[in-house]
Parts: structure tokens; C-alpha cells; sequence
């Protein structure tokens, strides 16, 4: 695009959004925020702003982040901008693609078109995406971008463990797991995986000579932790010698890091789509040239 003038972003995202103004050659704006004692919020974002103007926000904990980005995109069109991009590395509620029961909130369809009304562009990075092939259905805006965390995470992994086994914890990784082993050509393979509840899970490890290998589990989201926990007891009961962990998206609700820890886990890495102590590489530069990419 040509070059948007102004990052907004919210003072808990200053880091990221200091990493991709600097790769994207942006100006930050930073957007205050004050809370009543009722919860309401009040947002105040820097007059006057430019046509092209992009919002940074991750959606990790979103619901009080989907009424910012409500008030904000709203008062930006009121304040110039005429093009606005949302940059949101974790795309939150888009698991809920269907309703599995009568009365069930479809909430894929519900936020991406609440998006779709605020923003004129979408960039995301490995949105959870089910039975939707892609995220212009989900999020039907004029430009929706993903990009995806694998490469890098491979990239990372051919430094630290140049000889890993990638493993996938369940069949919906097939694809994202052929990707990132394809760049450095590591063996792969891919567990299956029944889901009982939001921590019960059933994992089965595939046919393969796991004994003495170091092994990488690969997914594009922790949450509670439990599908990689009892992937990596299955491997390391099947004698794999090291198992690893590398997501894009470093949710880790609750103890979810313990556990996985105690599971014999050694190390954990990460994106910084979600800021968390296990980050190992950044998503900036691919952001940013999405950004350069996009045409208002």
C-alpha cells in the first residue's frame, strides 16, 4: 500500500507495535485508554489522522478488545481515515464455524462480519480455521491477508534441533506441518487426535520410529496445553529421546505451561503474535510487508 502514515496501537501492545513500525517505516499513535469504576472505557486516539491508518491489536482475551476495536475504528473514521487496516497477529472466536447443536451461536460468522463493517483490511497470522478454507468467508472484508508463523518456527527449529522429528498433535495440523518441514526437509508426521471436551482428549501417535529421535511438536495454537501434554507422554513412552514444543500462538490458559512442562516438555517457542516469555521469533517483517502489499 502506499506506505500508511500512523500504527495505532494500545499501550499493552507497545513492543509489537514499536517492532513492525520500525520494519514498516510507520509513525505509532498510541491510543489512551482510561476506565470508569462501572467497566465502561473511554478511548482517546491522536487527532487528526491520516487516510491510511492501521489498528494493532491481538485478540487473545478479546471480548473487552472486540468493544475497543468497535470504539476506536469507529471514532478513526470520524478523525480522516478512510482506509483502515486491522493488524491482528491472533485472530480470536474462529473456531465456532458451525453450530454443533440447535441454538448455538455460529461466532465465526458473527465477529468476521462485525470486523468486516469496521475495517477495510484484515491481516492475521494462522487463523484457526476449520470447515472455512479461507479467511475472506470468515472475515469478509475487500483484503484479508494470512500469513502463517511455520516457516519461521521451522527456520528456528533447523538452528536448535537440525535433526528434529516434527510431529503435528492432530490431523487438522497435516498441512501446517508439511509446510514448515518442507523448508528444511524434516521428517514429519501427524497424531490423531478425539476430542472429548475443552481438556479431554484421546491422542494417537502415528506409525513411526520415534526411539532416540529429538521431537518437535508443531501446532498454530496452545490453549489449555492438554493435546500437546499427552502427545508428548505418548513420545517420550515410545522413546523419543527430547520433545519440544513450537506454536504460533502462545495462548497457555491457566497452568497450561506447567503442564506441559511436567509432561516432559523441554523447551517451548514461539511467535510473538501473543506476547509471552516462551516468544523465540517475531512476525514483524512479514507484517510489515503484508502491509507494503496491501492497495487501498
Amino acid at each position: 500500500m502506499a506506505s500508511p502514515a500512523l500504527l495505532l496501537h494500545f499501550d499493552d501492545e507497545l513492543p509489537s507495535a514499536q517492532r513492525i513500525a520500525t520494519q514498516a517505516g510507520l509513525t505509532l499513535g498510541p491510543i489512551e485508554r482510561h476506565r470508569f469504576p462501572d467497566g465502561e472505557l473511554k478511548l482517546q486516539l491522536p487527532p487528526p489522522l491520516p487516510e491510511h491508518v492501521v489498528l494493532l491489536r491481538t485478540l487473545d482475551h478479546p471480548n473487552e478488545k472486540l468493544v475497543e476495536l468497535l470504539l476506536a475504528a469507529r471514532t478513526a473514521r470520524e478523525l480522516g481515515a478512510r482506509h483502515l487496516t486491522l493488524v491482528a497477529p491472533y485472530l480470536a472466536y474462529m473456531r465456532q464455524d458451525i453450530a454443533f447443536r440447535p441454538g448455538e451461536a455460529v461466532s465465526q460468522r458473527i465477529v468476521g462480519k462485525f470486523l468486516a463493517e469496521l475495517f477495510d483490511a484484515v491481516i492475521t497470522v494462522d487463523p484457526h480455521l476449520h470447515r472455512v478454507a479461507t479467511l475472506e468467508e470468515a472475515v469478509p472484508v475487500p483484503q484479508a491477508v494470512v500469513l502463517s508463523g511455520a516457516p519461521l518456527l521451522a527456520d528456528l527449529v533447523a538452528a536448535q534441533r537440525p535433526q528434529a522429528l516434527l510431529v503435528g498433535p492432530d490431523e487438522e495440523s497435516a498441512q501446517w506441518i508439511a509446510q514448515a518441514a518442507a523448508r528444511h526437509g524434516f521428517d514429519h508426521a501427524v497424531c490423531r487426535k478425539v476430542r472429548h471436551g475443552d481438556r479431554a482428549v484421546d491422542i494417537e501417535l502415528p506409525s513411526v520410529h520415534f526411539a532416540g529421535r529429538a521431537v518437535v511438536l508443531l501446532d498454530d495454537v496452545a490453549s489449555s496445553g492438554h493435546t500437546l501434554a499427552q502427545a508428548a507422554r505418548l513420545l517420550l513412552t515410545a522413546g523419543a529421546a527430547s520433545v519440544d514444543v513450537a506454536v504460533t500462538h502462545a495462548l497457555f490458559a491457566g497452568d497450561a505451561l506447567q503442564l506441559l512442562h511436567e509432561a516432559g516438555v523441554g523447551h517451548v517457542w514461539s511467535t510473538d503474535c501473543i506476547t509471552h516469555p516462551s516468544n523465540a521469533v517475531s512476525m514483524a517483517p512479514a507484517i510489515a510487508a503484508a502491509l507494503a502489499d496491501l492497495n487501498p
